[in-house]
């Protein structure tokens, strides 16, 4: 998978409270979200009515050793993994982001993307505040610290009120509480566990697993948690909306053995599958993946054609994220170090690939030209998702619009450049049917294929735009 090709993740948070590991936990907790976000990792422990944060650029165990671990000694703990989708990457950008204001402690991680962020950090500027990152996360932190002469509860609603988009979020006091927000479309996951007695909040069930705690449920839309040494309370502020949950954590985002808006990830992506041989069948030797991005949907496009699955492409699973780079001479050196064909087993055949997404196609147009030269004979894809027309403005780090190769060009000018025999998407409506969800239309967010986006936003600032000007 080329780095660049896909789309990328948009953080993973963590949250335990009263547990006397509580950052080992959160550690392997973020572990087991690592594929939400791989620039930086951070967590943020309360010490004596104080909070304290180590953060580092790079994987979870690039960034934390046992030192680290023994001096984060405290039982409340909140975590973050992080791809930036605003702001730069760099080390000052990095969470959970922790401020102390006349003698208390904060730490808030964040997942999503606040879209009216520029508007909001105009005003706070314009009232004297000083920022000291381009993340819209430490924008939420300033409006509820100006807020807190309402009261605490009520500086939060204040401030949930006042920010728009997508946000995920959780949020550690200096009082020994812990905080899960989501926002009233419920765009990014967020679910409630219990590990030994001890309430914990993740992205996803995936972490629960690892650490050993107890699924409860997902927060709705709008919910706010409040985790303190009396149990959970939870209050929703806001006027019950339409859900948009994002349709992409289905697609590709989520980790296959999590349960995501109460259905299982993995199953989840066999029905795209056994949807998409329903909608496009055609003649093969054989199904396969790039993997491991359309594995799940090929293995259920293989059951219901009855065509066999084969892994005709090997991942080198050692692959880091630098290496030496090679010389002019040893051209797509950077794709066919990740991935090589097994020879012997595609030589002559008939094959059908199965993909999740073709965002910019680049990656995917030099690996059908290998399958050619190693003497496949017909190379048909199929997509286990809608064209992608449009960017993303809640978190998830699409191209602009002129760099999403479906938004120029037709379906039979798109297998033309890709040189495929056959090229066909999984429609909207098998997307949506297949995820078993009840009345689907009316639950997901799915702008990134129809442009209809459900929440607004400036359409004179591009997200993109304002990432490379560092104005959120």
């Amino acid at each position: 998978m080329n780095y660049e090709e896909k789309p990328r993740e948009a953080c993973g948070i963590f949250g335990i409270h009263g547990h006397p590991e509580a950052a080992r936990v959160s550690y392997f907790g973020l572990y087991a979200l690592q594929h939400r976000g791989q620039e930086s990792a951070g967590i943020a422990v309360l010490q004596n009515d104080n909070i304290v944060a180590h953060k580092g650029m790079g994987l979870v165990p690039e960034v934390f050793d046992i030192s680290h671990m023994e001096e984060l000694n405290g039982q409340i703990a909140i975590g973050h993994v992080r791809y930036s989708t605003t702001g730069s990457s760099i080390l000052s950008n990095a969470q959970p982001f922790v401020v102390h204001h006349r003698h208390k402690s904060y730490a808030v991680a964040h997942n999503g993307n606040i879209v009216n962020a520029h508007v909001l950090k105009n005003e706070l500027e314009e009232s004297g505040s000083i920022l000291q990152t381009t993340m819209d996360t430490e924008i939420f932190l300033h409006l509820f610290v100006k807020n807190l002469h309402l009261g605490f509860e009520e500086a939060l609603l204040e401030t949930v009120k006042r920010i728009r988009g997508a946000f995920s979020m959780v949020i550690l006091t200096e009082k020994g509480e812990v905080i899960g927000i989501k926002d009233p479309n419920g765009f990014r996951p967020l679910c409630l566990g219990k590990l030994n007695g001890h309430y914990v909040l993740a992205s996803e069930t995936c972490a629960f697993d690892l650490v050993e705690a107890e699924y409860i449920r997902e927060l709705e839309p709008g919910e706010i948690v409040i985790i303190s040494d009396e149990g959970v309370r939870s209050f929703n502020p806001h006027t019950k909306t339409k859900r948009t949950l994002c349709i992409f954590e289905y697609i590709y985002f989520a980790r296959p053995d999590s349960t995501i808006y109460g259905q299982n990830v993995y199953m989840t992506r066999k029905a795209h599958g056994r949807c998409l041989a329903r909608e496009a069948p055609v003649d093969a030797d054989l199904v396969m993946p790039f993997p491991d991005s359309g594995t799940y949907a090929a293995l259920g496009y293989s059951e219901q054609s009855g065509i066999p699955f084969e892994m005709g492409m090997i991942r080198n699973h050692y692959v880091g994220r630098t290496f030496i780079q090679p010389t002019q001479s040893m051209r797509d050196f950077g794709v066919r170090i990740k991935l090589n064909p097994v020879k012997e087993l595609l030589k002559g055949k008939d094959i059908i690939i199965i993909e999740d997404s073709i965002i910019r196609g680049t990656t995917v147009k030099t690996r059908v030209k290998s399958l050619r030269e190693f003497g496949v004979k017909k190379v048909h894809m199929r997509v286990a998702g809608p064209p992608h027309r449009f960017p993303c403005h809640y978190g998830i780090d699409f191209p602009t619009s002129g760099e999403l190769i479906a938004s120029s060009m037709s379906i039979e000018d798109l297998r033309g450049y890709l040189g495929l025999d056959s090229l066909h998407y999984l429609s909207i409506d098998g997307l949506l049917t297949s995820t078993g969800i009840e009345d689907p239309e009316n639950y997901f967010c799915k702008a990134c294929f129809d442009g209809c986006y459900p929440v607004d936003f400036d359409q004179n600032l591009s997200k993109h735009c304002l990432e490379r000007s560092g104005t959120i």
